[in-house]
């Protein structure tokens, strides 16, 4: 799976090459199976947005959740063709809070639903204009959650109409090799069959680094990665 732009903005684009085109069966996956795990270092300054203020909030600042833009995707760009094969759906949750998203990084399989509960005393709009997924649920107060299905591969970015500061990224992917990086940056790719692939990472809306890399049946490939 490749993240290229078009239009402007960043798509997901499968591909496959070579060997890790063939047709292998499900059940392979996991025979002699290989992983990669290691840390993703944000070596850059995250740049800070400025928030547009709120009428309701002139003389009396609320405090806010620091969005952590270190927060990273590590996957696979090429992988068998039976990775493809109906990836098991997941249900995530980007919360509302300190009016903020949280987490700002969300990676689903496609089929897949995200909740949006909101954990605000004050009302959201969550919305996306995203090619991939276009939604509006409308405002809605504390204490309620809308739900979406993503049903096509692609990078989603959601913001609430109301605070125009507010922004997140979902990752839609059409296999199971990736990884959200912690809040130490590390990650854990599991299940994957032994062979060449290209690793990627994603941060902040573009993919900063690729790598070739070749596990063996069994092994932990330890991969630490940066971005600049």
């Amino acid at each position: 799976m490749v993240l290229t732009r078009a239009g402007g903005a960043l798509a997901l684009a499968l591909v496959a090459s070579g060997a890790a085109a063939q047709q292998q069966p499900a059940e392979a996956l996991m025979s002699g199976a290989a992983s990669i795990r290691g840390r993703v270092e944000v070596r850059r300054s995250p740049h800070a947005e400025p928030a547009r203020p709120q009428v309701a909030e002139l003389g009396m600042p609320g405090a806010r959740e620091a969005v952590d833009r270190r927060r990273s995707v590590v996957y696979l760009e090429t992988v068998p063709q039976s990775a493809f094969e109906a990836p098991s759906p997941l249900r995530a949750v980007l919360d509302q809070r300190n009016e903020t998203f949280v987490p700002p990084v969300v990676a689903i399989t496609v089929g897949s639903s995200v909740d949006f509960p909101n954990s605000d005393k004050v009302y959201h709009n969550v919305f996306s204009l995203s090619k991939t997924r276009r939604f509006d649920l409308g405002r809605y107060p504390r204490g309620q959650s809308r739900s979406v299905v993503f049903d096509r591969t692609g990078v989603v970015r959601v913001f609430c109409e109301i605070h125009s500061h507010m922004s997140a990224y979902i990752l839609v992917f059409a296999h199971r090799f990736f990884a959200v990086t912690d809040v130490d940056g590390r990650y854990r790719i599991d299940g994957i069959l032994p062979g060449s692939y290209t690793l990627a990472l994603w941060n902040e809306g573009n993919v900063r680094l690729r790598r070739e890399v070749r596990v063996e049946a069994g092994q932990v490939l330890e991969q630490d990665l940066a971005v600049e």
